[in-house]
């Protein structure tokens, strides 16, 4: 029997079983082994939408909330402030409902929507070029290990091991799919694997501290190898742009401009590279121009991708944008402005610092690292960090991450804007208790 949720007749049923010269729906699956097939699903008594939403408010009460919880959790997405008009702008029905926009003449807001992010990423990363937006962080920096192999002709990625967990292991997932070799260097690395295409270095660090850019990108622009930076962008309200110190391609995940954690995702991944390098850009790029009767219009000047070209000439097969996450990230910049980014990178600067030091002064309580950082540290702690974080989860206080495997009994902690005077004094009081 058709399913009930399937809006098809008996007779659209009947009429597309007898094209596909199928006797009955039974007979469409026989090759499906009988004890898969028609398997109940033993699903409790139906309820009604009253009692639904009272059993859903209940199961999200299990949750640990940020309204109610102290976070000093990060390693690659962050709680940061949202100003409201970003969902007002977010929420309109124009951009809420819009898709990829295929046909310039219909598409014109999200197209323009579109180009104002690349023009507000490209000022705040120092590049020249950004594209349309891809999935997330890590698959950006995995995309831009393939644009560089395919640059400069070359097999061997040098990727630092202070970059992201999480992003080496999909550099390597990629990697493995287009036969690149994946080199993984230490912080303090002399030299670059021979024919490197690239090296990668995430500034600041998935330990939070900075590393030596500038250093990097000598060593790899010498080796005849380009230089991928991941960024943080708040950082860049204070520190830098990676342009600056010579990225030929910059990424980033988007997520801290103007959108929540969303238990992790969508996310953004922000794709900038140097004006040479377009032509082996992944994604789109949204071009202003003007239309026959001398008036502003967007079109997709530039679509590398293999739903637009040829696929043995496409660059990526990555078939969508973050069109919606990227405006978000739009409006959040327009709203911030230069004064507003730099001080929400000020007070995750002082408010990191301060939260460090006080740590630092309990017994049995350290930083792992010396060098400076921004709004991430690593503490070493005097016993396990996942038993820390269980007493703090009943304190109310979501802790940070478990590093205990990179460094001994290490905790990553992050503090935002967000993390109140009030939520760090509880949190050093909390380790002092233990």
């Amino acid at each position: 029997m058709p399913s009930p949720y399937i809006p098809n007749t008996d007779q659209d049923c009947a009429t597309m079983l007898r094209d596909i010269g199928a006797g009955s729906i039974d007979e469409l699956f026989q090759d499906i082994p009988a004890p898969f097939r028609d398997v109940p699903f033993h699903l409790p008594p139906p309820l009604t939408e009253l009692e639904l939403r009272e059993k859903l408010n209940r199961r999200s009460r299990q949750n640990a909330s940020l309204d109610n919880y102290a976070c000093f959790l990060g390693a690659g997405y962050y709680r940061h402030f949202v100003p409201g008009v970003i969902g007002h702008i977010t929420g309109r029905s124009e951009f809420y409902t819009a898709y990829t926009p295929y046909q310039a003449e219909a598409s014109q807001g999200i197209l323009q929507a579109i180009y104002e992010y690349q023009s507000l990423v490209c000022q705040l990363a120092g590049m020249e070029i950004s594209n349309a937006g891809m999935y997330d962080g890590s698959s950006a920096a995995a995309e831009a290990a393939l644009m560089a192999g395919r640059i400069t002709g070359r097999k061997n990625v040098a990727v630092l091991s202070s970059v992201n967990p999480r992003y080496r292991e999909v550099i390597g997932t990629y990697g493995r799919g287009q036969d690149l070799t994946i080199h993984e260097l230490p912080p303090d690395f002399k030299g670059m694997p021979n024919e490197s295409a690239c090296l990668v270095v995430q500034q600041p660090n998935f330990f939070g501290y900075f590393e030596e850019v500038k250093r990097c990108a000598e060593i790899a622009h010498g080796a005849g190898a380009l230089l991928v930076v991941i960024f943080d962008p708040i950082s860049l309200g204070l520190f830098p742009p990676p342009g600056s110190y010579g990225a030929d391609i910059a990424v980033a995940e988007g997520q801290p401009l103007g959108n929540p954690l969303n238990f992790g995702g969508p996310g953004l991944g922000i794709f900038t590279c140097r004006q040479e390098h377009l032509r082996q850009m992944p994604g789109r790029v949204v071009g202003r121009t003007t239309d026959a009767e001398g008036q502003t219009g967007f079109v997709l000047t530039m679509a590398t991708r293999e739903q637009h070209i040829r696929r043995e000439r496409a660059t990526s097969n990555i078939c969508t944008n973050e069109a919606l996450v990227a405006l978000a990230a739009t409006v959040y910049l327009a709203a911030m402005g230069k004064s507003g980014l730099r001080r929400a990178a000020e007070l995750c600067y002082h408010k990191a610092h301060y939260t460090a030091e006080a740590i630092s002064k309990l017994k049995g309580y350290s930083l792992a690292f010396k060098q400076p950082f921004f709004k991430e540290f690593v503490i070493r702690c005097p016993q396990s960090p996942e038993k820390i974080n269980r007493i703090l989860l009943k304190e109310k206080i979501i802790g940070g991450l478990d590093v205990s495997h990179l460094v001994d009994n290490g905790m990553l902690l992050c503090v935002t804007e967000m993390n109140s005077r009030q939520e760090i004094d509880r949190l050093v009081s909390a380790l002092r208790a233990l």
